[in-house]
């Protein structure tokens, strides 16, 4: 199972390639674990109501973490932002959240943000296609 970042997510949705034929696979096979902040901020960007018709049955449709972890991750990220200095590296909170939902679960996470790439990199957590 992996974690799509919003970055990954936008190029699906506008069916570029390889992104739209890759999720097309790891949706079939259940991998994808779908994080409330990350269609939190794909129905921010929605353009219409279609748009976010479509991202709430994605949502809806997608295993999710259990909520505990979920609530946790925040205060988790903080403290694990503070300490690597993520906030000066350019990784924000909702970035630093995935970090460590994906390593408390032992997952990776499929970014195109660079910020957040390099942390995920260090922290062995990059899921590559």
């Amino acid at each position: 199972m992996i974690i799509v970042d919003t970055s990954v997510w936008i190029e699906f949705f506008r069916g570029h390639a390889p992104y739209f034929d890759h999720m097309g696979r790891l949706f079939e096979s259940r991998e994808v674990l779908a994080l409330p902040w990350i269609f939190g901020e794909l129905l921010q960007g929605a353009r219409n109501n279609s748009e976010i018709n479509i991202l709430k049955r994605t949502f809806e449709s997608l295993p999710k973490p259990e909520l505990a972890l979920a609530e946790r991750a925040w205060i988790l990220a903080g403290a694990e932002s503070f300490r690597g200095k993520w906030h000066s590296k350019g990784v924000g909170l909702i970035d630093a959240a995935i970090c460590v939902v994906a390593h408390d679960l032992g997952l990776k996470v499929w970014t195109l943000d660079k910020e957040l790439e390099s942390i995920l990199k260090f922290k062995r957590l990059l899921y590559v296609v």
